[in-house]
């Protein structure tokens, strides 16, 4: 306390704060968390664990309830929700209110037995239309912004009489768009709506009355989610239905309504003892009112995700948000919360309490970049990262409109209406979602159906020329046996490894075998991972029947797979990224007042300095930790790799010498050709490489480039190619001048 009694000043206005608190609520009886799925499995629901439990602080016989249509751990989580102390007096109450649920598959004209990523998009389109002209009201839902964009557009070339029937909706769309669209639903005037997650959660629209489903769903609980948005009223059926976008998507179509029957739905588990989280926590305390160490830790020891929370991370954040922990002692900015007289921890400083209060949140996306008219209204926002590669006179699609850019000035992308160009799609981060453990073990479970010869599904039926083809060249996987493919071509040796456990798991494998293989002798290769496998490409001849079963019996203890997995990666690199996001939820990067635009390569180098820092000064730093840490759970699924490789140490080893790519194969070779620098079209490369697979096949007709190229209509984001350039405008004759 300083001599001018500024600080006593402060301590009669805290004082007032927490008497307010007491009285307000202090008389709160019910709270009521909703969509409790959507919430429980990040950090999002950590917050909502730590508010509850402040909130039993004034009233410690505070109701609360979790509502959920699409969990499968019930039991967890009411356990996370109310806490371990609370939860033992916890009831779980199920619904019984009968419920009509329709599940099935638009089957494709035309099957091809050699799958590209996306090859069926253009194909399904008139289906798609014709289903919508069926129906009163459709949500089209797509599992990525950039699909959601493409298909809005498709269906209005296709039906140009749809404009102003149709609409485009978002989460990076304008706020105001989006509510027009949603009154439009609500309405019944719009005959159909082009859709992300954007209108999972949350939303009632009677008139709805069928469901379309772009792609899989990736997961048992997305597609219920989204079915539940048609029929939405007691009595009423509800009717979703799968548009592949690829072959094997009709097996997922048939593995997730096997799973909807028997009841299966994908668990959820929260993040343990994340240190940002509570760290900010710690920050907003101090703010309403303080707090003393011993009794907030005990009350935050009452919630599921810090219940374990050790002592010597609890001094470490108390350290952290006092002076910003060993290396941030010299920097007032980072001395956020001070003990008075009393041992109250409180917010001395009125700027550092503001900024604070304008970056309470855990929700961390990339800068964005907004979309506006020149001299017009705003359209919405892109990804900095996409802007960033157009220059002007560039052309993309956005919000259903043919856009060109002007300039970019200011975080502001001026744009004018363009017509008759190439356009690009823009690109959000996030898109590729892997294929979650319930949808792909259910895939597994149809396959082993299929090798017994039952093709009773009509998705199966469908997908009968390409499932026997596989067979035929080498086998199918099954719960039981693995299935790996091993070939040598004019590239290399390729080996294809098939555990069926989403794309994020399936890079971390793939990187730790290579790595195994390379401590042997040195080598290089060339990896491309999908949801259902992985490709590892070695310009040098191994002997993978040999070396392969070792690799996979190589059962190692945790500290030692840790250790692998982050050597096989450029895992500096990775977890500073994840550290970006860490440090502005931790309050170590000032994200800008409201209003402010600051750029993605501004908060980039903010947490790159701290990231230095950290490791050269400061190497114990508990954020340092986390961000590895984070790595390790989130991008790579280290639970999922972890039980993957347990699960293929049990299996069996079905190793299958190839002579030319299988059906399950292909899809790998043309993922890792996406990724190739070269002046030859991606449709040219696929052409190529299909004509002599299909010639094998017994196929009479084989795929051009066009062929190809319509195909991949639906696959391409990104940055715009080079526009077409226009012929030369022919000139006039000269006319000579009249003498004067």
């Amino acid at each position: 306390m300083d001599a001018g009694g500024r600080y006593l000043g402060l301590f009669g206005v805290f004082e007032l704060l927490r008497l307010l608190l007491d009285e307000v609520f202090g008389e709160l009886r019910l709270v009521v968390v909703d969509e409790w799925h959507e919430l429980m499995g990040n950090k999002r629901g950590v917050q909502a664990q730590l508010a509850i439990a402040r909130l039993r602080q004034w009233n410690p016989a505070l109701r609360v309830w979790g509502m959920s249509a699409t969990l499968g751990n019930l039991d967890e989580a009411m356990h996370t929700l109310l806490g371990p102390q609370a939860a033992s007096t916890g009831r779980l109450v199920r619904g019984q209110t009968p419920k009509q649920l329709t599940i099935d598959t638009l089957l494709p004209p035309r099957v091809d037995r050699f799958p590209g990523g996306g090859h069926l998009g253009l194909a399904m389109l008139p289906s798609v239309v014709q289903e919508i002209e069926g129906s009163g009201s459709t949500l089209v839902f797509t599992n990525t912004r950039s699909q959601a964009e493409i298909w809005y557009q498709a269906l209005l070339d296709a039906k140009p009489e749809w404009a102003g029937l149709i609409a485009l909706h978002h989460g990076s769309l304008d706020r105001a768009v989006r509510e027009w669209v949603e009154a439009g639903l609500k309405a019944g005037e719009l005959r159909a709506v082009v859709c992300t997650s954007s209108l999972d959660l949350g939303v009632d629209f009677l008139p709805v009355e069928r469901v379309l489903q772009i792609g899989s769903p990736k997961g048992i609980a997305r597609l219920l989610q989204r079915a539940g948005r048609s029929g939405h009223a007691p009595g009423r059926p509800s009717r979703v239905s799968i548009v592949p976008t690829h072959s094997l998507e009709l097996v997922e179509g048939a593995a997730a309504r096997a799973a909807v029957l028997a009841g299966q739905i994908e668990a959820r588990d929260t993040p343990r003892q994340p240190l940002d989280v509570l760290v900010q926590h710690l920050v907003t305390v101090a703010l309403g009112g303080g707090f003393t160490p011993d009794a907030l830790l005990a009350e935050i020891r009452s919630t599921a995700a810090y219940a374990d929370l050790p002592d010597e991370h609890w001094r470490w954040c108390l350290d952290f948000v006092s002076q910003g922990g060993a290396s941030l002692a010299a920097y007032p900015d980072y001395h956020r919360v001070v003990a008075d007289e009393h041992g109250v921890w409180r917010v001395p400083d009125a700027r550092l309490a503001r900024r604070h209060r304008m970056n309470i949140g855990t929700i961390v996306s990339d800068a964005s970049m907004a979309v506006q008219y020149v001299g017009g209204s705003k359209i919405g926002n892109v990804e900095e990262s996409f802007a960033a590669r157009l220059k002007p006179g560039d052309c993309f699609t956005f919000g259903g409109r043919l856009l060109e850019l002007v300039r970019i000035h200011d975080m502001t992308a001026w744009v004018k209406r363009a017509t008759g160009r190439k356009p690009a799609v823009p690109r959000w981060n996030g898109g590729k979602m892997p294929l979650s453990t319930t949808l792909a073990d259910a895939v597994v479970a149809q396959l082993a159906r299929v090798q017994a010869g039952d093709f009773g599904d009509p998705e199966l039926q469908a997908a009968r020329p390409l499932l026997e083809l596989q067979a035929q060249w080498s086998a199918l996987p099954s719960p039981d046996t693995l299935l790996a493919e091993v070939m040598t071509s004019r590239e290399g040796t390729h080996l294809f490894l098939y555990p069926f456990a989403g794309r994020h798991a399936h890079l971390g494998l793939a990187n730790l075998i290579a790595w195994r293989v390379a401590q042997r002798a040195p080598n290089t290769f060339s990896i491309a991972v999908n949801d259902y496998g992985f490709e590892l490409l070695s310009a040098t001849d191994i002997h993978w029947p040999s070396l392969l079963p070792e690799l996979l019996q190589a059962q190692t203890d945790e500290a030692r797979l840790l250790s692998e997995i982050l050597q096989s990666l450029n895992a500096s690199e990775l977890a500073q990224r994840r550290f970006r996001e860490i440090a502005r939820v931790s309050g170590l990067i000032f994200q800008g007042h409201p209003g402010e635009k600051r750029s993605s390569r501004q908060l980039q180098a903010s947490s790159s300095l701290f990231w230095e820092v950290f490791r050269k000064y400061d190497p114990g730093n508990r954020l340092l930790q986390q961000a590895e840490a984070e790595l390790l759970a989130q991008e790579l699924e280290i639970g999922r790799l972890r039980q993957a490789l347990h699960r293929m140490a049990r299996q069996a080893l079905v190793l299958k010498p190839l002579e030319r790519a299988t059906p399950f194969a292909f899809p790998l070779m043309v993922e890792r050709l996406r990724e190739k620098l070269s002046n030859e079209s991606v449709a040219d490369r696929i052409a190529r490489m299909l004509a002599p697979l299909e010639k094998a096949a017994g196929s009479g007709t084989g795929h051009t480039a066009e062929d190809v190229n319509a195909s991949l209509a639906f696959g391409r984001e990104g940055a715009p190619d080079k526009a077409t350039p226009r012929p030369p405008r022919e000139r006039r004759p000269h006319r000579p001048r009249r003498p004067r």
